[in-house]
């Protein structure tokens, strides 16, 4: 295996980022989140915010109706005032991951990657989840923010994910442990060990030279 990649979405508190930083380190290969939004502006031109803006929110769209539409496969025109819309700046970064399993290994969280990169076949896609509870524990002591503040942010930002993954990938559910390698419950088994599992399924996966 010349190189891989593993993608990790998570449930928001459920400690997803902590542990993509902590397989980075044990790997030894970076981890990409909101770089990959100032990737892609370097390599398109297009300003960084605009990304941001992209990532957050899906603007002007109602999800709904968009979903049974044909997906644009091909980034747009640089002069056509296409070329900045949220679709087209999905597809940008889109191609970028594309780009980086091609090349390198590296760990990539969130942006939908596990169905962007559904056709590579050196790819470990994982989902990482954890009750309520845990992940509203995790938020108060990492925010310092009470109980209901955290249930709401909870609720928001997964809703969020959950829309954002819907629409681009065209009505899936991105909870759905079928579009994954591994869905781990971080509570259960515990932070480190969650990358203990997801290193010793990338060694089953690709090997024990990987």
């Amino acid at each position: 295996m010349k190189n891989y990649v593993i993608t990790i979405a998570r449930g928001y508190g459920s400690g997803g980022k902590e542990i993509a930083q902590k397989l980075s380190d044990r790997l030894g290969i970076p981890w990409y989140e909101r770089q990959i939004l100032t990737m892609a502006s370097e390599e398109s031109g297009i300003a960084e915010g605009l990304f941001a803006e992209s990532d957050e929110k899906l603007v002007g769209h109602k999800f709904s109706m968009l979903l049974g539409s044909m997906p644009n496969k091909y980034v747009v025109d640089p002069n056509s005032p296409k070329f900045v819309k949220s679709d087209n700046l999905f597809h940008i970064q889109s191609e970028l991951i594309k780009s980086l399993a091609r090349t390198e290994s590296c760990i990539i969280v969130g942006k939908a990657a596990n169905m962007v990169l559904k056709d590579f076949d050196n790819v470990i896609s994982v989902y990482i989840e954890a009750p309520r509870k845990a992940c509203v524990e995790s938020i108060t002591r990492k925010l310092g923010i009470s109980e209901k503040e955290a249930h709401k942010l909870i609720s928001e930002t997964d809703k969020y994910r959950y829309d954002y993954y819907k629409y681009y990938t065209h009505g899936k559910d991105w909870r759905d442990p079928v579009a994954y390698d591994m869905t781990i419950n971080s509570d259960r088994v515990g932070r480190d060990k969650a990358v203990d599992l997801i290193c010793q399924y990338r060694k089953i996966k690709f090997g024990e030279d990987a």
